[in-house]
């Protein structure tokens, strides 16, 4: 799909789709939750439906019953000993998100599992989950020594640990403290840094015995807890494209309605306002422990920045679009201790390096991260997208400023994490797009 030169600014409000690491969380503990749950606002994309799907192989009733419009679901927890052994192997998809949490949460679960996804997720490493649950335990069996999918976990009685992971993850948090869940004592798991808390939150909210002291966090195994409603608030890492588009096309105002703004997925909005952008933080009513915000953005001269260090963690699943930012921006940016990067959907590093030069922007590739060099004109350019929605979605923003626009490889992926993200680009640009 070609996506042409903006022929107006950007301007008008929008909703952008719940967010979607609460979604698949949501989903998860609501399964293990005694008694019904409803999940209002979860984003109906095809990395959560892969979670919805896996609970319903494993015997949870789960279905779609909007709430005055809103997509919501109705989820009949089983409690946490409640899950089924599945009949065929759990699918997936491209979801990294579904693939780690399941591992720690199916690990000690009294039945035999297994769990693989498409050729990309295929490829992503599982060590850094594996390695601290067979400390617990786990039996967990695949390819590389366990390091790839497919995975078959032979589910044991596990014991708790406590462990200090050495990056931050968030994924890999959750999954230990899942597998906490239903292990023998306590669980305790540290960071380095502050990585995405929506995990320990959603604990926190539903009533589990967890804590959180000094860094560590806690959690006692066997800890049940009834259903409640969820509220789902608006995806940052989604509102993250509108916002760039608006801090960079001349002209532009763009209001994001209800966004979450935890500030351990807040990172990009520190970074933009570092960069100069105008972007205004309303405060709302909180859902359940996530704190929510309308965002607007007006466009401005950007300049380019460093982001390192504890930024990474908070702004990662960002860095495709923060980018074309920097690319727009004047002088350079740097981004470094990315790492994690080379190991997402793609190797996000190696991929918008690659686009960033097709559009004549000079970039200086790193181990861990990239130099870009902003310029105020860009060409049109050809992005192999490699299947990954981030990219994907960055690109056609960028293809808003390209001479000539961006012809992208794959669209469909968007519906990975943003079904509707086209079309709600179409509503600001007042643009027709090429085929």
């Amino acid at each position: 799909m070609r996506i042409s030169p903006k022929k107006h600014p950007l301007r008008g409000t929008v909703t952008v789709p719940g967010d979607k690491s609460i979604t698949h969380r949501a989903v998860i503990f609501s399964a293990l939750a005694e008694g019904p749950s409803e999940v209002v606002g979860y984003l109906p994309s095809e990395d959560c439906e892969r979670t919805i799907a896996a609970f319903q192989e494993m015997g949870i009733s789960i279905s779609v019953e909007p709430i005055n419009g809103v997509p919501s679901l109705h989820v009949q927890g089983k409690g946490l000993w409640g899950l089924t052994e599945p009949t065929g192997v759990l699918d997936c998809g491209n979801s990294g998100t579904t693939l780690r949490l399941l591992t720690g949460l199916l690990a000690g679960k009294p039945f035999f599992s297994v769990l693989t996804g498409d050729a990309s997720l295929r490829k992503r490493p599982m060590r850094r989950v594996i390695d601290p649950l067979r400390t617990m335990g786990a039996e967990i069996l695949g390819r590389s020594g366990g390091n790839l999918a497919p995975l078959a976990i032979l589910g044991k009685k596990l014991h708790g640990i406590d462990t200090r992971l050495p990056i931050a993850s968030a994924q890999v948090k959750s999954a230990i403290l899942l597998a906490g869940l239903t292990a023998s004592g306590v669980t305790t798991v540290t960071e380095p840094s502050r990585s995405r808390d929506h995990t320990e939150r959603m604990l926190r909210s539903l009533g589990a015995r967890f804590e959180e002291r000094d860094g560590r966090l806690s959690i006692v195994g066997g800890s049940s807890y009834p259903g409640k409603r969820i509220e789902v608030p608006g995806d940052l890492s989604s509102a993250a494209f509108f916002l760039v588009a608006g801090a960079i096309i001349e002209g532009s105002e763009i209001t994001i309605r209800k966004v979450g703004v935890n500030p351990t997925r807040a990172g990009l909005l520190e970074v933009l306002k570092e960069m100069g952008a105008e972007v205004t933080v309303a405060p709302l009513p909180s859902m359940g422990d996530e704190p929510v915000a309308d965002l607007t953005v007006r466009s401005g001269a950007l300049h380019g920045t460093t982001v390192r260090g504890e930024l990474i963690p908070r702004t990662i699943d960002e860095f495709p679009i923060l980018c074309i930012a920097a690319a727009a921006a004047e002088g350079e940016t740097i981004i470094q201790d990315a790492q994690e990067l080379r190991v997402k959907e793609s190797d996000r590093i190696a991929t918008m390096a690659g686009a960033l030069r097709g559009m004549g922007v000079t970039v200086e590739e790193f181990p861990d991260g990239m130099r870009i060099e902003g310029k105020k004109k860009w060409k049109g350019t050809f992005c192999e997208t490699h299947g990954d929605h981030r990219i994907a979605m960055s690109m056609a923003i960028a293809g808003l400023l390209a001479e000539g626009g961006n012809e992208i490889d794959d669209v469909a992926c968007i519906n990975t994490s943003f079904p509707g993200f086209m079309g709600l680009l179409s509503t600001l640009t007042g643009e027709e797009r090429k085929n």
